[in-house]
């Protein structure tokens, strides 16, 4: 122990924490190194350090002279300028390397630059007629391309002076016109006018869409910029020219002009230059024949554009300013752009997608097709206030089905809803003869008798549209006036399910209910159908299918479609067929449609009218044409009265009379039996015989049809025994 402390009190450890050994250790200014930062001048401390040692000598401070400010001074400023440099460096280079990024971040979303390609124009549909006219065009209506050369020169410079002045001087960008449209905009407070090129609308036209954001702005420019390098300006110009749009559909210079003034862009002059230059600003807006004071103005405006540019002369200008040579056509009202609708909606059954221009060869007569729109529009704009009816429409087709004409409401422009193909409704008594068929198949004939007298079935209780009820009545006489207690007693007789199936295999494709009330048609189908349903009673039995499209080729010719035909077969015995038509005749001669006329031709039919007149129809053919008049309201209210013998059989017989003018006449078909009755067989469709005296839903004017003396008995069952009465007067 006693070593231990002498050992430990020998021994001098240093005491670091007193200010006499902190002290010794310090170096002097004198002992140290000399740096940079120790060149530099140092602010005194403004306290001392805790740490330091009070009793040490202190460093005195040097005087400043006014020399050294001055070069401190100069210092300062040097250094200032220099971090002015070195962060502005920095900013640049961090801003090139960001627009260097939003470059690439954009053309990221673009497609590889290599693998880009001028597209395709949207495929054109043009839609002709039987006789090879052109109907419709449908799809965006695009011109053929033409070529720069082929176009009277002031043409395209109209689009330079108004669009891009500097088109020729720029390369797909133009920084001037930029700030100038940023300066007038300014200015005005409003944005009048836009700084993009030529170039970048081409670019944004091929390959972009409308909208207004600032990646689809720099995609316009980075595209603007590679066509220019892709492209001579005079390629650029002719795309654009071929391109553009001009409102009403029309795309391309070419398209526009045959729009506008019925003529090729080679032949338009310096006014509908300017016309068709200033429609690019806002196509829709200005379009002439939507607004020809607008689309005047602009034209102005070009042509003074053209002559402070010095491609026209000022006399050029005035001369053309006011006397503009415009030939509008009308946008596409006429009622043949329901057909064309139509054949939009099949178009894709039957060729699947449409990724090139085509022609649609259809069956459709031009003039048949006037007719019908002349006889339903005149109909309406005469009696439409007294009978409350708003639309109508007409569907003829041909006894093979193929439509002649089609009508799907009176103004096309204001509603393109068809009525004749996509509306359905109530048939009403216009879908009796398919009762009556089932009736006629199931054994009995035109002379069967069946009462005509009140009906209870559970509770509902049908009545005839005069609420007076005439006894015993033969089919034919029942069919003519249209009873419908007899047409109910029929349809309970043969059974609701198989008067549905004689309905779906004559052509009704709409759902069915198979109930007492089929009977009097409240079941609703559309016109189309209803009218191709009545085509076997004129064909002789035929099943068909309404069609309008016989041919679908490219527009060079290659053949895409073809129609084949019908392979349906027969969906009618001949002599059933037989006995229908003469039936049907009788609902003309003296029945509920004895208002139409048709001179010269056997025609057959039948009326409709369904519950509280919301339903007006008449179904109505010849040997040479099945024609079908709806009239109604959109919103299924209630007519004032209107019935089928009316107003549908009057707007049937304008246009069947126009349609038969100079056709020779042809019998309805008749059954051909051999034997002992084939001479009164061929004379069964022109055997009519009169009718008991009856209001009906069609006998509007109070004339009272032929009476019937008698009611004769009930035949013998079949043909055989029909034709016995007729030959032997049983």
């Amino acid at each position: 122990m006693a070593w231990g402390r002498k050992k430990s009190s020998g021994r001098k450890e240093p005491l670091f924490g007193l200010p006499a050994a902190l002290s010794e250790l310090r170096l002097s200014p004198q002992d140290r190194i000399p740096s940079p930062v120790d060149e530099k001048p140092k602010k005194s401390p403004k306290r001392r350090n805790e740490d330091s040692d009070d009793d040490a000598p202190r460093e005195r401070k040097p005087r400043v002279t006014k020399s050294g400010s001055k070069r401190r001074s100069k210092g300062r400023a040097r250094g200032g300028l220099l971090r002015l440099v070195y962060w502005g460096a920095v900013l640049g280079l961090w801003g090139v390397i960001a627009a260097v990024g939003v470059v690439v971040w954009v053309g990221a979303h673009l497609p590889a630059i290599q693998s880009l390609e001028i597209p395709k124009r949207p495929p054109t549909i043009q839609i002709t007629g039987a006789d090879g006219s052109v109907l419709a065009t449908r799809g965006e209506m695009a011109g053929a391309n033409v070529s720069l050369k082929d176009l009277p020169p002031y043409l395209p410079k109209a689009f330079i002076a108004i669009e891009d002045r500097r088109f020729y001087s720029h390369y797909g960008v133009d920084p001037l016109g930029i700030l100038r449209a940023a300066i007038t905009n300014v200015l005005h407070r409003s944005v009048s006018q836009g700084g993009s090129t030529l170039t970048q609308q081409l670019a944004k036209n091929l390959f972009l869409t409308q909208e207004r954001t600032l990646q689809r702005k720099l995609q316009e420019v980075e595209l603007a910029l590679w066509l220019e390098r892709k492209h001579s300006k005079s390629e650029i110009l002719e795309l654009y020219l071929n391109r553009v749009y001009f409102g009403s559909g029309a795309y391309g210079v070419e398209a526009a002009s045959q729009r506008y003034f019925g003529k090729s862009a080679r032949n338009v002059t310096v006014a509908e230059a300017a016309m068709l230059a200033g429609l690019v600003k806002s196509p829709s807006r200005l379009a002439p024949n939507r607004n020809p004071e607008g689309a005047e103005q602009r034209a102005q405006i070009v042509l003074t554009a053209m002559a402070d540019a010095k491609f026209i002369t000022e006399a050029q200008a005035r001369a053309s300013i006011g006397h503009p040579s415009y030939n509008v056509k009308p946008a596409g009202a006429g009622t043949v752009n329901y057909v064309a609708d139509w054949i939009g909606e099949v178009l894709d059954d039957l060729i699947g997608q449409i990724d090139q221009n085509i022609v649609v060869e259809t069956t459709i007569d031009p003039k048949l097709q006037a007719v019908a729109e002349a006889a339903v529009i005149d109909e309406l704009a005469a009696k439409s206030v007294k009978f409350n009816v708003s639309q109508g429409a007409l569907v003829a087709m041909s006894p093979d089905g193929a439509v002649r004409a089609m009508v799907g409401g009176r103004n096309y422009a204001e509603s393109q809803y068809n009525r004749a193909v996509t509306a359905k409704r109530q048939p009403g008594s216009a879908f009796k003869p398919f009762v009556y068929l089932t009736a006629i198949e199931s054994g009995l004939t035109p002379e069967t008798v069946r009462q005509d007298a009140p009906l209870d079935v559970k509770g509902w209780k049908p009545e005839n549209y005069s609420h007076e009820y005439f006894g015993p009545v033969t089919l034919t006489q029942a069919l003519a006036m249209s009873l419908n207690t007899v047409a109910v007693r029929l349809g309970l007789e043969v059974g609701p399910k198989n008067v549905v199936r004689t309905a779906h295999r004559l052509g009704i494709s709409s759902k069915l209910d198979a109930n007492a009330s089929i009977a009097l048609g409240t079941s609703e189908v559309s016109l189309t159908e209803l009218v191709g349903a009545y085509a076997p009673f004129a064909n002789g039995g035929l099943g068909v299918s309404p069609h309008v499209v016989t041919k679908i080729r490219t527009d060079s010719g290659k053949l895409l479609y073809a129609r084949q035909p019908d392979q349906l077969g027969q969906v009618i015995e001949p002599r059933n067929v037989a006995m229908m038509n003469t039936m049907m005749q009788e609902t003309l001669l003296s029945g509920t449609a004895h208002k139409a006329e048709l001179p010269g031709w056997m025609a057959a039919g039948k009326t409709g009218t369904s519950q509280d007149f919301r339903d007006a129809w008449f179904i109505g053919y010849t040997a040479n044409l099945v024609t079908g008049v709806w009239l109604g309201n959109d919103d299924n209210s209630p007519t004032k009265k209107a019935t089928g013998g009316g107003l549908p059989v009057e707007v049937w017989t304008r246009f069947m009379k126009a349609a038969h003018q100079g056709v020779a006449a042809v019998p309805l078909p008749a059954s051909q039996p051999s034997g002992l009755f084939s001479t009164v067989a061929q004379a069964m469709p022109q055997a009519g015989a009169p009718v008991a005296s009856a209001p009906s839903p069609g006998n509007t004017s109070g004339r009272s049809a032929p009476t019937r003396t008698s009611v004769r008995p009930e035949p013998a069952a079949g043909l055989d025994g029909w034709l016995m009465d007729r030959l032997f007067g049983r």
